[in-house]
């Protein structure tokens, strides 16, 4: 993935509830410049989620649609 594009990605993460800001802000420096392009397709179709749905799934309220997206939940839950 190229840096303009993934600078784009990470500017869209920025979210409207803190908790959500904190969560890809500890996701984008463990990850940096290291991701690949499917992980990057499905953080893009979890962007397009409302906040408060994105929420939810980070914080186990809610299932992820997908295992793409589940395992990428995982991830975030971990940084």
């Amino acid at each position: 993935m190229d840096a303009r594009s993934l600078e784009r990605l990470r500017w869209r993460s920025r979210r409207g509830l803190l908790e959500l800001d904190i969560v890809f802000q500890r996701y984008w420096l463990a990850t940096g410049a290291s991701m690949e392009e499917g992980e990057a397709a499905t953080l893009e179709r979890l962007l397009a989620l409302p906040d408060n749905d994105l929420l939810d799934l980070v914080m186990g309220r809610a299932r992820a649609p997908d295992p793409a997206s589940a395992a990428l939940v995982e991830k975030l839950k971990a940084a």
